[in-house]
């Protein structure tokens, strides 16, 4: 399943996943970015790079500017200010305004997280285990976990009703060109401020390049199904954030430190056979992918 002369509507496009994303979509498909658009800069990146900006509001429901005739919907839209009533509009309540608009859509492509999952130690998550509250810990994402749960609700829903084929995907941790964690890890670094975990560690994630998100698309289109299939989304290979920062000092010189402190989110560890079966291996090895982040925000530093 190629993707080429496909209408894609990509929202949330002026995210750190999102727009590379439509971006590198562009290139062969007519690419529609929604967003709300505060920021001017991502709004021209993207239409020099070829996409159609589409300004829209989930929270309100707004989004009959979009083609309601599109091939295909990737939702990478997310809301976390933080206030429980806007968030939950925005997610669960957007999502469904998304699935209404596009009820015709060949396949509907949600991006959840792994942040949905109940801590429990050092367990391998599969798609079937318990959900919960990942992410209160974290003041500043104090609603993130419950809403990306309420979201998913939603699309199962939506997909139902509207018999509308759809892919729950639960993202790991992306990185790349456009940032991402591992990318504050190395600006903490350079800074000499230290970098937290978990004591209960390792701090295992699967780290997922943007070339790999993009890559996927196809596959995960194609597993679209009424009901929704939900899928785990991560890179390959496991990392700890212990061996992603002292890769990054490899690279670098740089020497990362750390603070033990249980404010601060456990390691969620994924279990990736049914992602292997639908869509294969990822083909960024996780150091390849971040010496090439590292040349991209911080050549000056990089080492050989």
């Amino acid at each position: 399943m190629a993707l080429e002369g496909s209408k894609i509507v990509v929202t949330g496009v002026t995210g750190q996943v999102a727009e590379p994303v439509a971006r590198m979509l562009a290139r062969d498909n007519e690419v529609y970015g929604a967003a709300r658009f505060t920021d001017d800069e991502a709004r021209e990146r993207l239409e020099a790079a070829g996409v159609t900006c589409v300004r829209i509001d989930l929270a309100a429901g707004d989004v009959a500017d979009l083609p309601a005739d599109a091939d295909y919907v990737v939702n990478f839209a997310v809301a976390k200010s933080g206030a429980w009533g806007a968030d939950l509009d925005a997610n669960a309540g957007g999502v469904l305004w998304l699935m209404d608009h596009h009820r015709s859509a060949r396949a509907f492509l949600h991006c959840s997280s792994t942040a949905v999952y109940q801590p429990d130690g050092h367990r391998t998550f599969r798609e079937s285990d318990p959900l919960g509250d990942n992410h209160r810990v974290w003041s500043f994402l104090e609603t993130y976990s419950i809403c990306k749960i309420a979201a998913e609700g939603a699309a199962r829903w939506g997909s139902a009703r509207y018999r509308l084929p759809t892919t729950i995907a639960r993202l790991s941790v992306p990185y790349g060109d456009n940032g991402g964690w591992p990318a504050i890890h190395l600006e903490m670094m350079i800074a000499g401020v230290p970098i937290q975990v978990h004591p209960d560690g390792p701090s295992v994630y699967h780290p997922i390049h943007e070339q790999d998100v993009v890559d996927s698309l196809p596959a995960l289109f194609a597993a679209a199904a009424t009901p929704a299939t939900t899928v785990n989304w991560g890179g390959s290979d496991p990392v700890s954030i212990r061996e992603w920062c002292a890769h990054l000092g490899e690279l670098t010189g740089l020497d990362p430190e750390f603070e033990t402190t249980d404010e601060t989110v456990t390691g969620v560890a994924l279990d990736l056979t049914r992602m292997h079966e639908l869509i294969g291996t990822t083909g960024v090895h996780w150091k390849d992918g971040m010496r090439r982040m590292v040349e991209k925000f911080h050549p000056e530093l990089l080492k050989g």
